[in-house]
């Protein structure tokens, strides 16, 4: 057997090796060797959510996520109701396209409690996945808490979205010798006073997700999707005498004080008509509203804002989450939770925040910064504070049958029976009771206990 000897390796040869070395790399050309390895080199993952402001301007961020880690990221943001109907069917049939997803609050019941999302929890508490400084206990507790069930964190929220109000045209306001209404009865004052008091400028807007936009005014008339208590009694409650003068209510407005055509809107469509100052009043999502302040609104220095005015039942504003999960059968879990934890980082909402304007932030020590403050006193109005108290009301449990699994059967019918009487096609009370006994049927199918 013959001894093979290593080849002498000579100064000069060892100075010729080092020039070759630092010529590569000035060019561009260094060997792979001397690269440092991404920790998920050549990893894809899909995530898929809805458009709100948040996931759009995430988008602006991937490459620096893509970067960082060497994931390549297949991103999807469609439309609110798109979006849930075709994660609804990935879900229900055990799908594995998708590696991260948005948990949609209404959808909270029957996502966590079908076990179609897999717990956050492995992740959370080992170190060498989350850092301890990252901050898991740092998200508001309401929010955080509805996408926890049994003992086990399912979701983190990257919005609590809060319903409160604006006046986009409060110049308009004051010359009628008005203030922001404290309760509904004064809507209805501004309503009538202010309706094309400047020719096409109506008096108020809404979007067409009525299961959302209708249910503050639902609850401050006492009214509620389901009867409640404790056992909890899902029989639809939506053709009590609440709901129906709620409804009138609510229908009276659509008719009368917004703009033609205004049943097609989405929220899109409704915020642009805010901005072009054609509304002079909205309760809507402060995500959105807060852009009437933006550079590119016609309304920045016109707008005002306060807190959802209450009704006979008291105050009651609509607050709801969303967050990012993993579904169960995705087949990419790691990657999938680095882009979560990159994405709800404190240092993503502080950018977010500042760069942005991102104001439905979660994390509480971004919230108590003086820089949140700061971008969210508007033309003298604390939005910030606006914004906190609000979320805080998610405590007292009058969002509770949001989080039902049948709610989305309730949420279609309320879509359906505003967009009736809203055009005149029926009555309040005789679309109501048509969503009532839908409701029923549906539930009946279903096979809930009524």
């Amino acid at each position: 057997m013959t001894t093979r000897h290593a080849p002498k390796v000579g100064r000069r040869n060892l100075l010729k090796a080092g020039a070759a070395l630092t010529t590569a790399a000035m060019f561009g050309h260094a060997p792979a060797v001397l690269a440092k390895k991404k920790p998920f080199e050549g990893t894809s993952i899909a995530v898929n959510t809805w458009s709100a402001p948040y996931c759009q301007w995430l988008k602006d961020y991937l490459p620096e996520f893509e970067e960082q880690t060497g994931i390549k990221v297949r991103y999807e943001a469609a439309g609110f109701p798109v979006y849930n109907q075709r994660m609804d069917l990935e879900l229900s049939t055990g799908g594995s396209g998708y590696d991260v997803a948005n948990i949609t609050f209404i959808y909270v019941g029957r996502w966590l409690g079908a076990e179609w999302f897999h717990p956050l929890d492995e992740f959370l508490a080992d170190p060498d996945k989350t850092p301890p400084d990252w901050g898991a206990d740092d998200f508001m507790p309401g929010p955080a808490g509805i996408l926890k069930t049994g003992g086990h964190t399912y979701g983190l929220p990257w919005i609590c979205d809060i319903y409160m109000a604006a006046a986009p045209r409060f110049d308009l306001v004051q010359d009628a010798g008005l203030g922001m209404p404290k309760t509904l009865d004064d809507i209805k004052a501004l309503c009538k006073a202010v309706h094309n008091r400047e020719p096409g400028v109506a008096a108020m807007v809404t979007e067409n997700h009525h299961g959302w936009t209708f249910q503050p005014y639902l609850q401050s008339f006492g009214g509620n999707s389901f009867v409640g208590g404790n056992p909890y009694d899902f029989t639809p409650a939506l053709d009590t005498k609440e709901a129906i003068e709620a409804a009138e209510y609510y229908a009276d407005i659509i008719r009368n004080y917004c703009p033609d055509g205004v049943l097609s809107y989405n929220y899109d469509q409704t915020l642009n008509a805010c901005m072009q100052g054609k509304v002079a009043y909205i309760t809507f999502n402060q995500a959105w509203l807060v852009q009437l302040a933006a550079q590119n609104s016609k309304v920045a220095e016109k707008v005002a804002y306060s807190l959802f005015p209450t009704g006979r039942a008291g105050w009651k504003p609509g607050v709801a989450t969303h967050g990012w999960g993993i579904p169960k059968f995705s087949k990419k879990k790691e990657a999938a939770w680095e882009f979560i934890k990159w994405s709800m980082s404190k240092d993503m909402f502080r950018r977010m925040l500042l760069e942005k304007g991102y104001g439905s932030v979660t994390r509480n020590s971004v919230i108590e910064t003086p820089d949140f403050r700061k971008k969210f006193m508007i033309n003298d109005y604390d939005v910030g504070d606006m914004y906190v108290k609000t979320a805080d009301s998610l405590t007292d449990g009058h969002m509770e049958y949001r989080t039902k699994h049948v709610y989305p059967q309730i949420d279609k019918q309320l879509n359906i029976a505003i967009e009736r009487c809203g055009s005149g096609e029926m009555t309040a009370k005789e679309a109501m009771q048509k969503a009532q006994a839908a409701a029923v049927k549906e539930l009946k199918r279903m096979g809930i206990k009524l």
